[in-house]
């Protein structure tokens, strides 16, 4: 006669793995970056083309006057003045840097749709004669 060792799968109860669910979902709030946490946006989306990305952000309750857009480099920072209804703080790194010159930005029925123009490195390739 030989015994085998067996291994009893815990028994799955249904009505557990809504808790389980909230519990997920509950941490997943709470450990997001502190930009996500503080932000209020609802939605944001991004695309981009051969010479600009284009963002835009739900942003209700605010007008163009009460936010402040700023670019450095390759970040994007969107937050809201003091005075503003509803607060926001926002910050996107993108993967090339933005040409503030050629950038726009709208606000239209609470959606701030951003058009960030990429900026073309220029060659710093110098040519030498050959003596």
């Amino acid at each position: 006669m030989f015994f085998t060792p067996v291994m009893r799968r815990a028994a799955y109860v249904p009505h557990l793995r809504g808790v389980d669910q909230q519990l997920e979902r509950w941490l997943g709030e709470a450990l997001q970056t502190p930009a996500k946490a503080n932000a209020k946006a609802s939605a944001a989306s991004v695309t981009q083309d051969d010479k600009s990305y284009t963002l835009s952000f739900d942003v209700p309750g605010v007008s163009k006057g009460q936010l402040n857009i700023g670019i450095e480099g390759n970040v994007v920072r969107i937050e809201s003045l003091k005075d503003a209804a509803r607060s926001y703080q926002l910050a996107y790194e993108l993967p090339q840097d933005i040409d503030a010159a050629s950038s726009e930005a709208k606000l239209e029925f609470g959606v701030l749709t951003l058009k960030l123009g990429k900026l073309v490195a220029a060659s710093k390739v110098t040519t030498l004669n050959i003596v």
